[in-house]
């Protein structure tokens, strides 16, 4: 049975689930509107992006999609955005001055090789992740799935080598996590589901291309963190299970730099204008070449595909392109380490 409740306005009959009044338009929500629009006020003053986002986000919802105020607020929404992403590359936090929460992964590519060539992205990574990484473990659900991932997977590789992959898949998932929280966008801790990875629920969805690339490009930038760490471990020690653990799990990410379905890399390629995707077709040509990786013959002839038949944004994404990019250089070359 459909429940309807009388609009203040007019006395109409109003419908669950319509957001305003059939008749006199009255807004259904208009209270919680006028509290979110305060409260997203509040944290753009104290320069707390993620919350102000996250308030005109859930606003969005509550407004009726071709309203002026749903347009107005979607206009917010990605000058907001951009202001994120623009914190995040100059390596300034969008969080107020006091937040504890983590940087943001890396995005030029000049930053990410320079890091690859001397490793001290392993340091930083570890020192401002740690925390937020370990949060993730006290949710039931990833803890559980996890054990159960890596239970499934040491029928396969063996023990060690299961937890090892597991653990980067998981630093993996909380890139996505972390981007999403710096968006404002409610998200679940990751869920692993053998045999495809693991998986993060969104509770709404990246409201731009260019948003949805910071998005997905972070779970590969993250996962070259796990990878180098790894790495590292392995230069340290000598074991050559941690040799095995970073070239298998850099295999891992370069599959999601592949432009099709949800992937990562398809995410990241929509953000990317026509002409620098054909630069990016250039440079995963020319790791080809280089490293004979079978994968990446895939990844350029999508990029080739999507470059000539998609439709592309007309404004450059340079921050897409360098991530995407340096992510192919590096993680083609950690595939082929030890």
């Amino acid at each position: 049975m459909i429940q309807a409740t009388l609009c203040p306005e007019c006395s109409t009959q109003v419908a669950e689930g319509l957001l305003s009044c059939p008749v006199c338009h009255r807004l259904v929500h208009g209270e919680r509107l006028r509290q979110l629009a305060l409260d997203a006020a509040a944290a753009t003053e104290r320069n707390d992006l993620s919350r102000a986002l996250e308030a005109w986000r859930e606003a969005l919802t509550l407004l009726p999609p071709a309203s002026e105020q749903a347009k107005t607020i979607s206009q917010k929404l990605s000058a907001l955005s951009d202001r994120v992403a623009a914190s995040t590359v100059s390596g300034s936090s969008p969080r107020p001055t006091t937040s504890r929460s983590a940087r943001g992964a890396l995005t030029a590519a000049a930053a990410v090789a320079l890091i690859v060539w001397k490793f001290k992205f392993v340091a930083v990574f570890l020192l401002t992740k740690a925390k937020f990484l370990l949060f993730g473990l006290t949710k039931a659900s990833t803890l559980f799935s996890m054990v159960l991932a890596a239970s499934v997977y040491w029928t396969i590789w063996g023990w060690w080598f299961a937890v090892g992959v597991i653990a980067s898949i998981y630093v993996h998932e909380m890139g996505h996590v972390a981007a999403l929280r710096r968006y404002g966008i409610p998200a679940s801790a990751p869920m692993f589901v053998p045999g495809l990875g693991a998986i993060v629920r969104m509770h709404s969805r990246p409201h731009t291309p260019r948003e949805d690339a910071r998005v997905g490009l972070a779970g590969p930038l993250w996962g070259l963190g796990a990878v180098l760490a790894t790495y590292g471990l392995y230069l340290w020690t000598g074991h050559e299970l941690f040799s095995a653990v970073a070239k298998f799990s850099a295999w891992i990410n370069l599959f999601n730099l592949i432009p099709v379905w949800q992937l990562d890399g398809s995410r990241g390629l929509a953000a990317i204008a026509r002409p620098d995707r054909w630069l990016l077709a250039l440079v995963v040509g020319v790791m080809w070449v280089i490293s004979a990786e079978g994968l990446l013959v895939l990844i350029l002839l999508l990029i080739v595909g999507r470059a000539w038949f998609e439709n592309a944004p007309d404004e450059r994404d340079t921050t897409a392109l360098g991530q995407y990019a340096a992510l192919v250089v590096s993680l083609t070359l950690l595939t082929k380490v030890g």
